[in-house]
């Protein structure tokens, strides 16, 4: 049996394994498969939450209840959309909006209702209303106070004398 001459690209491959002690050929095989194994678990797609229910077969309902369901928030993890978790009540809530966008409800009468059940926190963006003031509001009242008060804190320390001398040590 003749053999081929290796290729220039794997003959430093060769040389390199010739230089390795001989048990180092188990550990670089292991080491091999666990960087092979790595490498095609982060080249996998992400995997997203799927219904039992399935998709619309209506493409504008389908986009609809894409939409509503990144607008609710899954009261499970309570900072994922329902859209986006796998809790079991997130599964529940997106198949009731499945099932309301089958008989024909708008996505405020949607929207209310979730409210209605599950209060403002199901909702990302809640309406501006008089009970949800506060919470658009205390944003910018907190950067004001901030802004206030650095303000005053650069005032008085540019009013204060500036010493030229250190004090003396005693």
């Amino acid at each position: 049996m003749k053999y081929r001459p290796l290729p220039p690209v794997a003959r430093p491959f060769v040389l390199a394994r010739r230089c390795l002690p001989p048990t180092a050929g188990a550990s670089l095989t292991v080491a091999r498969s666990v960087m092979l194994a790595t490498l095609l678990l982060l080249a996998l797609p992400r995997a997203h939450a799927v219904d039992e229910h399935g998709q619309l077969e209506n493409p504008a309902l389908q986009s609809r209840y894409e939409s509503l369901t990144r607008e609710l928030r899954c009261l499970v993890c309570q900072n994922e959309s329902v859209a986006d978790s796998d809790a079991p009540l997130a599964q529940d809530l997106r198949g009731q909006v499945q099932r309301m966008l089958v008989a024909g409800k708008s996505d405020e009468q949607i929207l209310q209702f979730m409210t209605d059940r599950y209060g403002e926190f199901v909702r990302y963006n809640p309406p501006l209303e008089t009970k949800t003031l506060f919470l658009w509001g205390a944003p910018f009242v907190l950067l004001l106070i901030g802004i206030v008060t650095v303000w005053r804190i650069v005032c008085r320390r540019a009013a204060m004398p500036i010493e030229d001398d250190p004090p003396a040590a005693t």
